[in-house]
């Protein structure tokens, strides 16, 4: 019995296409958070160990570490290790990977309109 493949739509890309845009998936849902996009504010001037993030934000390390484990997934930072020290910073080339993504919808001159749905005659 042969597989049967489901119909391409918006909610059921091919494979390829999953593929080229899990990271950008990735990173939109990093951004999603308020305190990662905090987390990524202060992390656009330096480099900031898990510490220094907790003591700004006063939240627990547990608590930081699940929204850094993200951006990181995301790649959207990377991160160095100093002794028993993590140190954060952002990953830029993430971050020119969303905005090329971005604008390809700034191209979009011209969309063309839908036609018009039948009345089921």
């Amino acid at each position: 019995m042969q597989p049967t493949s489901l119909p391409t739509t918006d909610a059921n890309p091919p494979q390829g296409d999953l593929l080229r845009i899990a990271p950008v998936i990735k990173g939109f849902h990093a951004l999603s958070d308020p305190l990662r996009v905090k987390v990524l504010e202060l992390l656009r001037d330096q480099e900031l160990c898990v510490c220094e993030l907790c003591e700004h934000f006063n939240v627990s390390q547990s608590k930081l570490s699940f929204h850094l484990k993200t951006l990181k997934e995301a790649g959207l930072v990377q991160t160095r290790q100093e002794g028993r020290w993590i140190y954060y910073s952002l990953n830029l080339i993430q971050f020119i990977a969303l905005e090329q993504y971005l604008s390809e919808y700034r191209r979009l001159s011209r969309i063309i309109p839908a036609r018009p749905c039948g009345d089921g005659s």
